[in-house]
């Protein structure tokens, strides 16, 4: 098996986001906190093995935090999550930001797991916000991983 590469995102590569957004999200948005993103006109990264994509990454600057908006590994457990991490995170120091940070869904163990395994560390918890998201983006289903309802919003961040 070759090495993985990652290569930034590339404005041939909006429709390619824009599909791989919708299979794994639901739609060509993305509701975080509140906030709407599409992620085909964020920065990011693709990870590619072989020259196939095996991952995707998004994410958005705003002053000295850098918030990752997706991330999608193709192959779980072959590294392709950990690579792209390491690629936002240079990214993030490039651009000046001290934090690093996401959201995710109570439901979603595996991430949790992930991310605090990198070093992420929880730092908020947003009782009932899933309610507030899907008035914005009916889409996100009531149920997630492992049948578990999903209501909540966990923040986890790193410090750069």
């Amino acid at each position: 098996m070759q090495d993985l590469t990652v290569h930034p995102v590339q404005p041939a590569d909006q429709d390619w986001v824009r599909e791989i957004t919708i299979q794994n999200w639901g739609s060509e948005q993305v509701v975080l906190h509140h906030a709407l993103y599409l992620p085909h006109q964020l920065p990011g990264w693709i990870a590619r093995r072989d020259g196939d994509a095996v991952g995707l990454l998004t994410y958005h600057i705003d002053a000295a935090a850098c918030e990752i908006v997706t991330l999608d590994s193709f192959q779980p457990r072959q590294g392709v999550g950990t690579t792209l991490l390491h690629a936002v995170r240079r990214s993030a120091c490039q651009a000046g930001c001290r934090r690093l940070w996401l959201i995710t869904t109570n439901d979603n163990l595996t991430a949790l797991g992930f991310y605090q395994k990198y070093g992420f560390q929880l730092c908020g918890l947003y009782c009932g916000a899933v309610q507030q998201a899907r008035k914005i983006k009916p889409e996100i289903p009531l149920l997630g991983e492992n049948g578990i309802p999903i209501r909540d919003e966990l923040e986890l961040e790193i410090w750069l």
